[in-house]
């Protein structure tokens, strides 16, 4: 198991906790927001799924990773 922090620009409520948390969880991995930080913890099985896949997931919802 790989934890690794992002920094999450375009969060700004709980929804955007809930949306990011539900697309980790659907790629099969974990994560812990901290709004007030703008960064996801993310727990994931590095040989199952990348660190870009999940850069492109969270992006995809419409938030930028820097």
């Amino acid at each position: 198991m790989q934890t690794k922090t992002l920094t999450v620009e375009g969060m700004s409520c709980n929804h955007c906790v809930s949306t990011i948390e539900k697309t980790l969880k659907e790629l099969g991995a974990t994560g812990k927001v901290d709004l007030s930080a703008k960064t996801v913890e993310v727990s994931y099985d590095e040989s199952s799924l990348s660190l870009d896949a999940i850069r492109e997931a969270i992006e995809e919802q419409g938030y930028d990773v820097v």
